[in-house]
């Protein structure tokens, strides 16, 4: 039995010493502590009752804590996306979200939440651009490192992602990305390193590879990055975990610094870490220490002797209003010419919402971040509650989805046998023979899980009723093997077998459509048959995946928008709420334009002509271009504001709460102007950081390009003077600032304070300026307030390769202070 060091580790929090871990290690043989370096299930590891282990339980987690999918019909709290908390530049209302992360877990039986991702929105068409939090490093890592701190501090751990340079979705499991040491250390390590240095717990290496100069290799067996800076530079005493299904060999993984393999059951570690120890290709001692790694994060989120007995279960009181005021308070402000904000309507206004986001809300991101709520609160549902007695006409003015909408089974399915309500499903083995039949009554997710080792493929058939005149829509979105008939006519056949791959680019998710056009003049009914693959997948179990659709007769796009136009005509208020969806920003696949879906520019163009003074909400998650951003006096970005997003609409609508989000990114006037326009690799899948150290607005900096919104940008509804700057040196090497503004407007509200830095012109290579740090001040109309901002001295520093470590170069630093990078009211210098 090997031995392991005690170390100066403190006790965990169950009071278990770090002695008491170790002799919990040496009680185990090999076989059991290899078995535990893989996840049992796609959600949990193994329980080691020997030693009083229970099962840990992980779960995805960005914009809320999905569970684990054991529960039929479990439901979850949807929270704004990271980037919308983000835009609230403020710690503490980060902190608040992540107490309620924690108590979401705790609901859930979850030990740990895979979130925060810190990985930084270096392009703006990355498809999990709105799960990252900014542009900016040190942005990024303050919101996220309270957010961590907090949700530790209740006893749920979180999983720092992905860990480093997974910063798009094209080839992201095999794509190479190569920087500078200086940009890796910089700007890609420096909120990993930031939370390491907070008490993240756990971390997961990413899919792709990182070549920095010293070492190319993928992130599970990249022994500098995960050996060399995480564990033994940073001291990272917690567990390293792979994405799912990115660990690719026994040795070299094990070797490199990764601790757990996820999911299970399965994968390279079941056999293949055993028989490496046997053969001396890993030592004894990496495994113990990898097993007391997971120890420790068992003690400390009370996996250990029993059943959790830290915070209790319950979601704290007050979690759908803070949700709302999450939502409300990350809205950005983007142009508001005339103060029109808030608006001031009569109680029995007419008011025209429209738009394709009014009618069908995005409320989050595809992929894993989606989490299914337990409600949801539209756009109509938030202005009906705040307006009792107003008229509100909701028009969709133009479908922008490209994909037909799901059938609704229960109102328009019947199975075709028994005549009653429902689909009839058979299952079949690899010869085409039926094993089992099944009924399914009710909705239909589109999802058939887990049916068994035999079953090869799945046949749904359903008689679909077609009640309008006109041109119907019928078919079905799937993925792999299938056969689609409509009425016994052939309208898709397939022969392509897929596995894990289609959960990895996320085409699972949003599978494209197999059916056709039916001309119908009278009422009638077809049946659709849907035969599709039972996908076996290494991991995530096994399923069949079939999403029902139905687009029925209707006007076109065209007559849409002029029904718009014209209801838009007279109303009291016109709000247009327009945006993307989850087939254009989801995990699996990068954007190909930063255009709004459909013809949604063409909708607002229409509406500005008769309605200049309308608002227009922006419903996305990143970056887009907007053609009309100039002509509309009123915009407003509401991200994926989560499940109570219609209410936090209305309450900035009307006054309840101040919109005093701040853009965490740049917002572009043309696709051209975007440093880093692309997400597709290059040769031998290379993602070149061609921009290095000049990521986001520091390029647009360093180009001399005009934005239609810089990064920092946000009006909120007062105005803001700022007065004076104090500037002083700080134990650590750092500055200490304070910063006197005044509230000039007419209500009360929050400003985001900004300090930026430029360095010595004769100094090593840096960005034209950069985020030293912020706070955010709250005054009452006309009062005077006070902004304290700790820069700390990395924010000074540079990494200086040669000597392998950090420096602060000597010169005259340009100290500035504003509202954003484009909008900077005070200056000092300072030398160093």
């Amino acid at each position: 039995m090997t031995s392991l060091s005690l170390g100066t580790h403190p006790p965990d929090q169950t009071g278990a010493t770090e002695a008491d871990l170790v002799r919990r290690v040496a009680r185990l043989d090999l076989p059991a502590k290899v078995r535990l370096l893989t996840g049992a299930t796609s959600w949990r590891l193994h329980p080691l009752p020997e030693i009083g282990l229970r099962s840990l339980v992980v779960s995805d987690g960005p914009a809320g804590v999905r569970g684990t999918g054991e529960i039929e019909g479990e439901t979850s709290a949807s929270f704004p996306a990271p980037s919308a908390l983000a835009a609230t530049w403020d710690v503490d209302l980060a902190a608040r979200a992540g107490r309620l992360f924690a108590a979401e877990a705790r609901r859930h039986g979850v030990d740990v939440v895979l979130a925060p991702v810190v990985n930084l929105q270096r392009t703006p068409v990355g498809g999990r651009h709105f799960e990252c939090f900014a542009e900016d490093p040190l942005l990024t890592a303050q919101i996220a490192g309270s957010l961590v701190e907090h949700m530790q501090a209740c006893g749920v751990a979180a999983c720092v992602k992905h860990f480093v340079a997974n910063d798009s979705e094209t080839a992201r499991t095999s794509y190479l990305a190569r920087m500078s040491e200086r940009t890796l250390r910089e700007v890609y390590l420096a909120p990993f390193e930031h939370l390491v240095d907070r008490g993240a717990w756990t971390v997961m290496a990413a899919y792709n590879g990182l070549d920095d100069g010293q070492e190319a290799a993928t992130a599970t067996e990249h022994h500098g990055l995960l050996r060399g800076i995480l564990k033994s530079e940073w001291g990272f005493d917690g567990v390293v975990m792979s994405d799912w299904l990115a660990t690719r060999s026994a040795a070299a993984a094990a070797n490199a610094g990764l601790d757990l393999v996820m999911p299970g059951p399965g994968g390279p570690w079941v056999d293949g870490l055993l028989d490496a120890v046997l053969a001396g290709e890993v030592s004894e001692a990496t495994v113990d220490d990898k097993v007391l790694r997971i120890l420790r994060l068992a003690g400390r989120v009370d996996a250990l002797d029993g059943l959790p007995t830290g915070p209790a279960a319950e979601a704290l009181a007050g979690d759908r209003a803070l949700l709302r005021e999450l939502a409300a308070r990350s809205t950005v402000v983007l142009r508001d010419e005339g103060c029109q904000l808030p608006l001031e309507l009569p109680a029995t206004a007419r008011v025209a919402l429209i738009g394709p986001n009014a009618v069908d809300a995005f409320i989050q991101g595809g992929g894993s971040a989606s989490v299914r709520p337990w409600h949801v609160v539209t756009p109509h549902e938030g202005l009906r509650a705040a307006l009792p007695d107003a008229d509100v006409v909701v028009l969709r003015g133009g479908d922008a989805r490209r994909h037909a909408p799901d059938l609704d089974v229960t109102a328009r399915a019947v199975d075709p046998v028994s005549g009653a309500a429902g689909l009839r499903i058979d299952l079949l083995d690899a010869a085409g023979a039926v094993l089992r039949t099944e009924r399914h009554t009710g909705p239909w997710s589109g999802w058939l899980r887990d049916a068994g080792p035999l079953t090869a493929a799945v046949r749904i058939r359903t008689t679909v009723a077609l009640a309008g005149r006109g041109a119907h829509w019928v078919g079905v979105g799937t993925v792999g093997r299938c056969t689609v008939r409509v009425d016994g006519r052939l309208v898709a056949h397939d022969e392509v077998v897929v596995g894990s791959e289609v959960v990895l680019d996320s085409s699972v998710n949003s599978p494209d459509d197999r059916g056709l056009l039916i001309e119908v003049d009278e009422p009638r009914s077809v049946l659709l048959e849907a035969t599709v693959q039972n996908v076996v997948t290494d991991g995530y179990g096994s399923f069949a995946r079939a999403a029902l659709r139905h687009r029925p007769p209707g006007p076109s796009i065209s007559q849409e928008i002029d029904e718009a136009v014209a209801a838009a005509v007279g109303a009291d208020a016109v709000v247009v709420v327009v945006g993307t969806n989850d087939e254009v920003e989801s995990e699996g696949w990068d954007r190909t334009s930063l255009r709004l879906p459909g013809r949604q520019d063409e909708l607002v163009e229409r509406l500005l002509d008769v309605a200049p003074d309308a608002v227009v909400v922006v419903n996305a998650g990143a970056p887009l271009v907007l053609p009309w951003f100039e002509r509309a006096r009123t915009v407003i970005w509401t991200w994926f504001p989560g499940q109570e997003g219609g209410h936090a609409l209305a309450d900035v609508l009307l006054g309840v709460t101040e919109p005093a989000g701040r853009l965490p990114w740049t917002l572009p006037a043309t696709e051209a102007d975007v440093p880093v326009p692309g997400a597709v690799p290059g040769i031998d899948d290379r993602v070149d950081y061609h921009e290095g150290l000049h990521v986001g607005y520091r390029s647009w900096d360093l180009l001399g390009r005009t934005p239609a919104a810089p990064f920092g940008h946000g009006l909120g509804w007062t105005t803001w003077e700022y007065d004076a700057l104090t500037c002083w040196d700080t134990a650590d090497g750092g500055l200490g600032l304070e910063v006197e503004l005044r509230n000039t407007g007419p209500r009360a509200g929050h400003e985001v304070v900004q300090a930026y830095l430029e360095g010595p012109a004769d100094g090593p290579e840096r960005p034209v300026r950069w985020l030293a740090g912020f706070a955010v001040a709250r005054a009452e109309p006309g009062d005077p307030a006070t902004a304290r901002i700790d820069v700390p001295v990395r924010a000074l520093q540079v990494w200086d390769v040669a000597a392998h470590g950090w420096t602060l170069p000597a010169g005259p630093y340009r100290l500035r202070v504003g509202r954003s990078v484009r909008d900077l009211r005070l200056e000092q210098e300072v030398n160093r």
